[in-house]
């Protein structure tokens, strides 16, 4: 009798030594981290640790982490821009920034970012995505952009990035939503795409939610992966943290999140699912400067804002063969990341002694292209070069924000001269003088500087660089 009590209260004491002792940990989490919900049910069952979660937007959350034991985001990146020590961290699951799209949406078999962006340029390409203010899977595509844009193959620095390699991309931007998912299901039936995790658009073609499912775009030029790294945020919870970051990362649990969420597992033994097999490819480079960050979210809040673009082209004699056939190559190659896009007004002013013919298009098709295309090709070319009467008619013609853009070879020999050219004052248009042949370097600085623009010297630097580089910005 007294071995069996014995032996009775031995198992009662083990029993009480292997229940998990409970814990409650506070977590800033990812907003499309509402989806382990399940996974954490589990994850108290077996450990005794409850994560009390609140959800905000990655960017929104990455400044806000005061107060919690944990922080759960996309991604650490933007921690790192902030400098100081790094917390510890561990990577839970996988899942990159992809594009969901429509069947039936023409893209090819292996699109690009550069691919994305022209078609979203001309309309042909109308997207949902996140407010890049916020979330870091908006963001994340406009940095994939930018990065294909500047072609370098390193992360971007801020001299990489420039309004008109983005604003095309941004032309077909339907909506951003806090509500990504939701959004873009109440407006299926008129928009092609979301730009989301590839975790999201899987979950959503389960969903049953779609009158047909997307098809999953991965950009051939790169991804943006997030690998959703758990934070710790108070050093004198790590033992707790340890526990949870143990269970998440063992293979049931690994195994467990991909059926649940369509994540990739982190752990390299866990088989995946056939949908999830997909190879990544090039990961892009994050950028590692804030003021990166800060352009691309600049450049975001001025897209869409129907901006206008003059264009104010020297039609002297001198021009006459290869300097216009250098102009019209440049013309011809904005059909890319840099190209005039679906809202952009395009103004072209052709002058020589006087003004010899104005074009002004709002695009909307690729046959706008066409007939600016068809204005630059032409073959009027006369005696004379009147630049600041050409200039000054230019401003008139300036309707809302805009910028000018000035290419010339000569100096002025007809008109009004810049001294009473200055004398008028244009505020707010800022005016790019492409300088080439023998035009008067000093005479463009001053109209350049005075209206907040600058020279560019077509001599040193091709013309149709030139043109990327200015046109449609400040």
């Amino acid at each position: 009798m007294r071995a069996a009590f014995t032996a009775a209260l031995l198992l009662v004491t083990a029993c009480a030594a292997c229940t998990p002792e409970p814990a409650r940990l506070s977590v800033l989490a990812t907003s499309e981290l509402a989806d382990l919900g399940p996974v954490l049910a589990e994850l108290r069952r077996d450990t005794g640790v409850e994560l009390v979660v609140e959800h905000r937007g990655t960017v929104e959350a990455a400044a806000e982490l005061d107060g919690f034991d944990l922080a759960w985001l996309s991604t650490n990146r933007f921690l790192r821009l902030g400098g100081g020590e790094e917390p510890l961290s561990t990577s839970v699951m996988l899942s990159p920034v992809v594009l969901g799209v429509k069947p039936d949406v023409p893209l090819g078999e292996r699109p690009t970012w550069a691919d994305i962006a022209d078609r979203a340029a001309l309309g042909e390409l109308r997207f949902g995505m996140a407010d890049p203010r916020l979330s870091g899977e908006g963001l994340a595509a406009l940095i994939g952009v930018a990065t294909a844009a500047a072609g370098t193959g390193t992360a971007l620095r801020p001299e990489d990035v420039g309004c008109d390699r983005v604003q095309g991309f941004l032309a077909g931007r339907a909506f951003d939503s806090r509500d990504l998912v939701d959004e873009f299901v109440n407006r299926q039936s008129d928009v092609d795409a979301i730009v989301a995790h590839e975790s999201e658009v899987l979950s959503l073609n389960a969903s049953g939610r779609l009158a047909q499912p997307l098809r999953v775009v991965y950009p051939h030029d790169g991804i943006v992966l997030s690998d959703y790294p758990l934070t710790l945020l108070r050093p004198e919870k790590r033992a707790v943290y340890d526990r949870v970051v143990e269970w998440l990362r063992s293979p049931a649990a690994q195994e467990l999140i991909m059926q649940r969420t369509w994540r990739r597992p982190v752990d390299p033994s866990v088989q995946r699912v056939e949908l999830l097999r997909e190879p990544l490819g090039n990961a892009l480079y994050f950028p590692d400067s804030q003021e990166v960050i800060d352009r691309l979210l600049a450049f975001y809040d001025r897209a869409g804002t129907g901006r206008q673009v003059v264009f104010v082209l020297d039609y002297s004699t001198s021009m006459a063969g290869e300097r216009a056939a250098r102009l019209r190559e440049a013309f011809a190659a904005l059909n890319g990341f840099e190209r005039f896009h679906l809202g952009e007004t395009v103004t072209v002013v052709r002058f020589a002694g006087e003004v010899l013919e104005e074009f002004s298009v709002t695009i909307s098709t690729r046959e706008d292209l066409d007939g600016l295309l068809a204005v630059v090709g032409s073959g009027d070319f006369r005696d004379h070069t009147a630049i600041w009467s050409a200039l000054d008619h230019a401003y008139g013609l300036v309707r809302g924000e805009a910028s000018i853009v000035l290419m010339t070879d000569g100096e002025n020999n007809a008109g009004m001269a810049v001294d009473e050219f200055l004398r008028v004052g244009r505020a707010g248009v800022p005016t790019y003088p492409i300088r080439f042949g023998e035009a008067d370097l000093a005479e463009l600085d001053r109209v350049a500087r005075a209206s907040g623009g600058r020279v560019v010297d077509a001599t040193t630097k091709s013309l149709l660089e030139a043109v990327r580089e200015i046109r449609g910005c400040r």
